[in-house]
């Protein structure tokens, strides 16, 4: 399989019809399209807001402090719900006919731990029952939500994007509790990889696991056996060294090459960076075929002429990988 080019997920603007029609055209020829989420619709088009009314038996409204559970679905979430039933009508129709890998994305457990509030106030991240019982209810969200996309458009197969902004943060202790005065105890790595692990079994297609933030730990993500998409520019030398073994292994590196705060930047200037880091790392260049290249985060804040640049940047850099590949 040749180098390919994707996005994170989230797109600027409103118009769920645009948004779906421009990745379709952009990426359904040959490369790997995906599930624009609008966070600029407002409350319950937010990733977050979206994955928690996905949840079976768990019930949440959007709070002063943020989504919290509570004994009913609000009406934020309920809105969640009617985004992405729109959303999910707009992917059948753009894709009728269609067939080819298409990517979807979720808060993942970790992230999602640390964001959602417990009744009485306090991170679920706070309470392990919680936590593994909202892992247990995600992983049956992730996988209703691939068949229902597999339903609505049987060419597709579905690769889930679990976005996990704050798992680093989980690992390192670093999760404030809901006063903000302390800290939440970082969590196991082992219990991490299990319940990662678990929604990656549950769900019975290709896994990749997000995040922009620094200190990715890739090697706990092979060994949950999730393909791994990070801000290269934010690797370290450890981090590399981990990627090698991502790609010896099998899996694949979603690779944020292009900066979201220079889209412009020419393909063969973001791609020089990760030529260099394979030959140091003595990775041959059929390697390449393993990469998905990316812009580094989610293109919600850029303007959409931006992020239609993007993502054309990002097909031509996978273009010169893909040649690289074949060297």
């Amino acid at each position: 399989m040749p180098t390919v080019a994707s996005g994170i997920g989230s797109w600027p603007g409103t118009s769920p019809r645009e948004a779906v029609r421009v990745v379709r055209d952009m990426l359904a020829d040959g490369h790997l399209p995906f599930l624009p989420e609008l966070p600029g619709r407002g409350p319950g088009a937010d990733l977050i807001g979206r994955t928690a009314a996905l949840l079976p038996g768990l019930a949440v409204d959007l709070q002063p402090s943020g989504w919290r559970l509570t004994d009913a679905p609000g009406r934020d979430a309920r809105r969640a719900t009617a985004y992405l039933r729109e959303d999910l009508d707009e992917v059948a129709e753009a894709y009728d006919g269609w067939s080819g890998r298409f990517k979807v994305q979720l808060t993942g457990p970790w992230t999602l731990a640390a964001t959602l509030a417990l009744p009485r106030g306090e991170r679920m991240l706070s309470d392990h029952g919680a936590t593994r019982d909202l892992t247990q209810s995600l992983a049956e969200a992730a996988r209703d939500q691939l068949a229902r996309v597999r339903a609505l458009v049987p060419g597709i197969e579905p690769v889930l994007q679990l976005d996990e902004s704050g798992l680093p943060g989980v690992l390192a202790g670093s999760i404030p509790t809901a006063s903000g005065y302390g800290r939440l105890r970082a969590a196991d790595p082992g219990v991490v990889r299990d319940g990662l692990r678990a929604i990656v079994d549950a769900v019975g297609a290709p896994v990749v696991v997000h995040s922009c933030a620094p200190d990715v730990p890739v090697r706990l993500l092979t060994e949950a056996g999730a393909d791994v998409s990070l801000d290269t520019a934010l690797a370290g030398d450890r981090q590399w060294d981990e990627i090698a073994g991502l790609l010896e292994s099998g899996r694949t590196l979603y690779a944020g090459l292009l900066p979201t705060d220079r889209l412009d930047a020419r393909p063969d200037a973001i791609t020089e960076p990760l030529l260099g880091r394979f030959d140091r790392l003595g990775l041959e260049p059929d390697r390449f075929a393993q990469v998905v290249v990316t812009p580094a985060c989610g293109l919600a804040g850029a303007t959409e002429q931006a992020a239609r640049t993007a993502l054309r940047t990002a097909g031509e850099a996978a273009g010169i990988l893909a040649e690289r590949a074949t060297d």
